[in-house]
């Protein structure tokens, strides 16, 4: 019987996809990302759940999915890592015609179509354009992410794109100007949401003892990461054009 690893549920989300939500946070990542928010979603633990016992979980807010259009939405940690679970948990809440996201850097297992079958909307994380600061960033190559990429596009994902925005990483017209040019390669971009770096994540490495390459990081100014999502909107419109 195929079971999964969930990290933990947040069972009224507002920012992970169309109307309210439940968010299945589910263990398990390759990426070491320098900025990562839950470094407690790293390793892939002993599977806690059935399909059949999420489901029935998640299904309990149907009512509030039917009312805000809303649905369900599995993140991470990565949740490639754990595609055949998510079939599974999928298959039955499309009986009762629940809407899915799926939140993912695209680095996963690999044979990624029949999962895509199941996914309305994809969440894609833009860790970094270039294959070089990719790597610096994540710890892996960006192969992966662009397999990923290429499955997208083959099955016709609706695609929302997640760029978060590092001071001194990705705060200037440079980067802004390659992230247009590097979403090029995505089809069905429906929108594009830049999130400013935070330090909300900071306590759980020092609980955890892991060693956090941000610690001195200073957090994103909002407002300057407003002015930056508003002249990225200018330069990606002329390339559109």
């Amino acid at each position: 019987m195929i079971k999964g690893y969930v990290e933990s549920i947040e069972s009224l989300g507002l920012v992970d996809g169309p109307g309210i939500r439940s968010v299945v946070f589910l263990g398990g990542c390759k990426l070491r990302c320098k900025y990562c928010q839950n470094p407690e979603t790293w390793k892939l633990k002993e599977p806690n759940m059935t399909p059949m016992e999420l489901a029935q979980k998640l299904l309990r807010n149907k009512p509030y999915f039917k009312r805000n259009n809303g649905g369900v939405t599995f993140s991470g940690g990565e949740p490639l890592l754990q595609s055949k679970f998510i079939i599974e948990v999928a298959k039955i809440l499309k009986q009762e015609n629940i809407h899915i996201a799926l939140d993912t850097a695209g680095v996963g297992l690999g044979d990624y179509d029949e999962l895509l079958r199941y996914i309305d909307l994809v969440l894609f994380d833009v860790k970094h354009t270039d294959a070089k600061e990719y790597k610096e960033l994540t710890g892996l190559e960006q192969s992966e992410s662009l397999k990923f990429i290429d499955a997208m596009n083959k099955n016709e994902c609706k695609v929302w794109i997640r760029q978060v925005i590092v001071p001194d990483l990705m705060d200037n017209e440079n980067y802004l100007k390659d992230l247009a040019t590097f979403l090029k390669k995505i089809n069905n971009i429906e929108r594009i949401n830049f999130l400013p770096y935070h330090k909300l994540g900071d306590e759980k490495y020092e609980k955890l003892g892991i060693n956090n390459p941000y610690k001195d990081k200073i957090a994103m100014d909002k407002d300057k990461c407003e002015q930056l999502y508003q002249k990225f909107l200018e330069i990606y419109d002329k390339e559109k054009a």
